[in-house]
């Protein structure tokens, strides 16, 4: 993965050279324009609070920058799915994008899996990540998030995956805050 301060590459699954608070990301070209993007976050947090904040769906949107809305459909056990509406600004056009997502919680592995239903694109699917960090005295967790993404014909796909890279970040810190914020509380 590539740091969003410039840190050189490491690989998505190597949790431990990501660096406190420091953003990593990666892209990776695949086949018929798909792409694969991961961003990884470190934090001084419990893994149950981050596990709060990302499971907290109806106010997904009111803390994740680029997530105009998130609903909840319905709830079958550990399945759920979700609505949302994610929009972005560029070129002086406002693009919006529509997804119907099941997601699977995994808690006792810190996963919680999500793949498209319905929507405005070929293929949206991936996984957010939690770990805790064993034996520290001060918790800390990372916070893992990967996204295969293919659009469908005549999407500006160059356009979507510049944007994609930096809100993926944006994201990430939405959620960051998010946790910082009611752990503070707590």
């Amino acid at each position: 993965m590539s740091s969003a301060t410039g840190s050189p590459a490491t690989s998505s699954a190597d949790t431990g050279s990501c660096r406190l608070d420091t953003i990593q990301q990666e892209m990776e070209y695949l086949a018929n324009g798909t792409r694969r993007l991961a961003v990884q976050l470190r934090l001084p947090l419990h893994a149950d609070c981050l596990w709060a904040v990302l499971t907290d769906y109806p106010n997904l949107s009111s803390f994740i920058p680029n997530l105009a809305s998130s609903r909840q459909l319905w709830r079958r056990g550990n399945r759920v799915c979700l609505e949302q509406v994610g929009t972005q600004q560029f070129c002086g056009l406002r693009f919006s994008a529509k997804v119907e997502l099941e997601l699977v919680e995994h808690r006792e592995a810190g996963e919680l899996r999500f793949a498209m239903r319905q929507g405005d694109f070929r293929r949206f699917e991936g996984v957010w990540r939690i770990g805790q960090e064993p034996g520290r005295s001060i918790p800390e967790s990372s916070l893992l998030y990967e996204l295969i993404v293919q659009g469908r014909p005549g999407m500006p796909l160059g356009l979507i995956e510049q944007r994609l890279r930096k809100d993926l970040a944006s994201n990430l810190r939405g959620v960051q805050l998010e946790a910082m914020r009611r752990a503070a509380i707590n």
